[in-house]
């Protein structure tokens, strides 16, 4: 069945504090080299039949409504084949 996958993020401007927060866990853990985390979500939907413009365009309208929210956040529609 095919999927269509939506990650939101914070826009760049919009402080992180999760993101932050496992930055600040992850020497204490032993794990060093990173530099930075932003904390996002990913929302997968599975959608029946073909994956056509106009169901991209619903998912889209899905993401800029409901999934994300456009003042604070940023969002990335993909199709995934045979998830």
């Amino acid at each position: 069945m095919p999927r269509v996958v939506v990650d939101v993020m914070p826009k760049p401007e919009i402080l992180d504090p999760q993101g932050k927060a496992v930055l600040g866990a992850l020497p204490r853990l032993g794990f060093s080299g990173v530099s930075d985390v932003r904390q996002g979500k990913r929302f997968e939907l599975e959608v029946e039949g073909e994956v056509t413009d106009e169901v991209v365009a619903q998912v889209e309208k899905m993401a800029g409504t409901l999934l994300s929210n456009p003042v604070i956040e940023n969002y990335v529609v993909r199709v995934e084949q045979d998830a």
